[in-house]
């Protein structure tokens, strides 16, 4: 079934009847094709491109939470099954993941035991957004994980002068690094709002706020409206660092300005809606990174160069989904900010989408594309996330920028 309504229909495609189906029915597919990596013993396999388990590595962090977020969502949304997702990831949290000698998530175990235990940040506030989606769903073991990872970035990761979070610590928090990123950061802006909107506790929203702060009204502004991933330990920009291909690329990754797009204009509305230029700098982000990024054979390019030319030109998933979400995001402003544009990228996004990215046939999307628009697996093997293209097919159904879990109960 195509997502797209048809053509010829000028009705905007967040109120149409045909798009909003298709994307519910997308949804349920993506979840029906995870149930596979489930394994006997508890633990998640990531699936390749037919759903036939991969051969079994360590299981990282952020994979784990990232099931739990994405059940909880399809537990919403109604999806068979979503409990017993849920169930098992809080139980590999609790009983892997958990380093029960030095306190904190161990970054990848596997069926003999540690396979990395590195702390980051990144894994660790995908287990605030774990927590805060489960204690959404009204799982009972939610209200311990809050407070135990709540507990663990307060004191080993948040840096209250600079405002922000440290990026890396080993197993026993040693310090081996001074890298700080944005990536960890943006994600913790995510996990932050969505521990709010469990919680009441205003910290998560002010928090979340000095960071949104940091990348959008200093950062941004300096360097043409995009956004510098690398920083030293003093939280200056370092234009020379490039890291792990995937996770800490060089240059800046326009995928990312679309998603702190979207996330300033969720704090935005959380906040009450502030007379702020929150919406303006939001705009200026996701337009920049539009203009930059998006190949004249579609889809958006990976990585830019300082100065914005396209440095690695690879097509993945994650960026077109995140560029769903903010143009979404943008179209419900209305009259606050919406634009003509605004519905032409909508549209045009989802047509690649629909075209190259999405698997009609088994459920799920393909995560990268060579220069043909053929699937292929150079940077990534088989479908290795739900949480990217689940999000691009439910955020645009929610009523509102802001309590995303509450406003799926009503589909």
């Amino acid at each position: 079934m195509s997502l797209l309504p048809d053509t010829d229909d000028t009705t905007p495609w967040l109120d149409h009847p045909g798009h909003r189906a298709a994307l519910l029915q997308d949804a349920r597919r993506q979840l029906t094709f995870f149930d596979a990596s489930l394994r006997a013993d508890g633990g998640f396999d990531v699936l390749d491109l037919d759903g036939t388990p991969l051969p079994r590595a360590g299981q990282e962090l952020h994979t784990t939470t990232r099931l739990i977020h994405s059940y909880a969502l399809g537990q919403a949304i109604g999806h068979p099954g979503s409990d017993r997702m849920i169930d098992a990831g809080m139980a590999f949290l609790r009983t892997r993941h958990r380093d029960a000698d030095h306190g904190g998530y161990l970054w990848s175990v596997d069926e003999s035991g540690i396979a990395d235990g590195i702390k980051l940040a990144y894994g660790h506030v995908f287990a605030l957004l774990a927590a805060s989606s489960a204690q959404q769903a009204g799982h009972p073991d939610a209200p311990a994980l809050m407070a135990d990872i709540a507990e663990v970035l307060d004191t080993r990761y948040w840096d209250d002068a600079a405002g922000l979070y440290r990026d890396e610590f080993t197993r026993d928090w040693q310090v081996f690094s001074t890298y700080r990123g944005m990536n960890a950061n943006m994600h913790a802006v995510e996990a932050m709002m969505a521990a709010y909107e469990v919680t009441s506790d205003g910290l998560w929203l002010d928090r979340a706020g000095r960071v949104l702060d940091f990348f959008t009204a200093r950062m941004a502004p300096a360097h043409g409206w995009r956004l510098p991933e690398h920083y030293s330990e003093t939280w200056q920009f370092d234009p020379a660092y490039a890291g792990d291909p995937m996770f800490r690329p060089a240059g800046t990754t326009p995928g990312h300005s679309l998603e702190m797009g979207r996330l300033l204009l969720q704090h935005w509305d959380l906040s009450g809606r502030p007379e702020t230029d929150a919406p303006a700098r939001a705009r200026r982000l996701i337009e920049q990174a539009l203009q930059d990024a998006w190949r004249p054979d579609g889809g958006l390019a990976y990585t830019l160069h300082q100065g914005g030319a396209i440095a690695i030109p690879d097509r993945y998933w994650w960026p077109v989904t995140e560029g769903i979400g903010a143009l979404a995001a943008l179209i419900k402003l209305g009259t606050e900010g919406g634009s003509g544009d605004d519905e032409t990228w909508y549209r045009r996004l989802w047509a690649f989408a629909d075209a190259r990215l999405v698997d009609h046939e088994r459920g799920g999307w393909f995560p990268e594309l060579d220069d043909t628009g053929t699937p292929t697996g150079r940077q990534f093997q088989g479908k290795p996330d739900i949480y990217h293209a689940l999000q691009a097919d439910l955020f645009p159904l929610t009523p509102g920028l802001s309590r995303q879990h509450q406003g799926l109960h009503v589909l």
